[in-house]
Formats: structure tokens, sequence, C-alpha cells
């Protein structure tokens, strides 16, 4: 069997939250089944080799139709859309306990956009995401204690270890562009901002179901 490598695992809002449901839609008429499947294996090769490949796609086509849209405020609104890639499926308390926490994370980084103008209730969404980045490296810790010696998570120690320390490169990130947001307004970061430590949750979800499934 392939092993999976560190780029195995794509995490893509662009990708999954918003051409995945076009790919199932198309694929309810069985005519375009095998085109949708060799579309969805183009889309999601492209965004492996060249990450953001998706939400460019997405932008460019929203330009040639004219259509005036701030996509890093969309993809954030979609953050918490429910998605097979990311979801572990396991009867392993921790593994489930992980899989909630990182949604609770997710959920909580979608309501920026409604809270962003509000001081009171932005610093408090910012305190509860704070909370929640804990709650999920809590959790990914206990995993990893717990699961230790089992040959899955040895033969993949490595590039567990690596998403985790990406996940809290991104919440440092994260955090220090709230900071510069008090000071020059500018919400469009705050928005890239979130969908890069969501897209890294992902990649550190996507990664554990891929260890735990197999």
């Amino acid at each position: 069997p392939l092993k999976m490598d560190e780029k195995s695992v794509v995490a893509s809002l662009a990708l999954h939250a918003v051409l995945e449901p076009i790919f199932q839609e198309l694929e309810s008429d069985e005519r375009h089944i095998a085109a949708v499947q060799t579309l969805r294996t183009a889309f999601t090769k492209a965004e492996r080799s060249h990450s953001g490949l998706c939400q460019e796609f997405i932008a460019g086509v929203l330009d040639a139709e004219g259509i005036t849209l701030n996509l890093p405020e969309a993809l954030l609104r979609l953050a918490c859309t429910d998605s097979q890639e990311y979801t572990i499926d396991s009867q392993d308390e921790e593994f489930a306990i992980l899989n909630l926490r990182a949604k609770a994370l997710k959920q909580k980084l979608s309501h920026i956009p409604d809270q962003i103008q509000d001081r009171s209730r932005f610093l408090q969404i910012i305190r509860d995401i704070a909370s929640a980045i804990k709650d999920v490296l809590d959790a990914v810790n206990e995993v990893s204690r717990k699961h230790q010696t089992t040959p899955r998570m040895r033969e993949y120690k490595k590039i567990l270890d690596n998403h985790k320390k990406v996940f809290v490169k991104s919440s440092r990130s994260f955090s220090d562009t709230l900071k510069r947001y008090f000071k020059d307004g500018r919400s469009e970061n705050v928005f890239l901002s979130a969908n890069r430590l969501i897209n890294h949750t992902n990649a550190l979800l996507g990664t554990y179901k891929h260890v735990q499934s197999h």
C-alpha cells in the first residue's frame, strides 16, 4: 500500500465546502458520474500541489461573472460545513472527543463575520476561540497518550507531530492577526487568518481520520 506523506490530506474549504457539493449534485445524474470523478480527482491533485488553487479558481469564476463577493468571509461562514474528509467516525472515546472539539472550534471561528463589528461580542468570541483551541490541543495530546503504542500511531508519529506544530503555529498567527486588527481595523486579514486556522484544523482531523480508520 502507498504510504501517507505530509501532503496526503488536502484541507481546503473551497474544495470541500463549495466545489464538493456541486460535484455531488452533478453525480445525481448517472451519465455524469465518471466525468465528475475525474474532475474531483483533478481538483484534489491540483490543490495538493498548489495550496489555495481551488479558492483562486472560484474567485476567477466570480470575477468572470461580474459577481462581487468577499470570498474569505463567505468561506469562513461555511467553516463548520460537515465534510466526510474531516470527520473522524470512531468508537474510541479520545478520537470522538477530538472530532467534537475540533468541530466546536470551527463553529466558533465561523461566527467571526457576524460578531466582528460589535467589539464586546467579538472580544467574547475571541475568548471562546482561545478556549476551544486549548480544548483541541488537549484532545490531541490525549489521543497521543492513550494510543501511542498502537502500530499506526507509531508509524505516523512524525507526520502527526508536524500537523500539531503547524496547528499551534497557525493559532499563534491568528492571535497576532487579532492584535493587529485592533490597531488597523482590517477585518479581511482576520478572515484570511481564521480560514488558515480552519484548514490546519481540518488537516489535523483528516490525518487522524486516516490513522484510526486503517
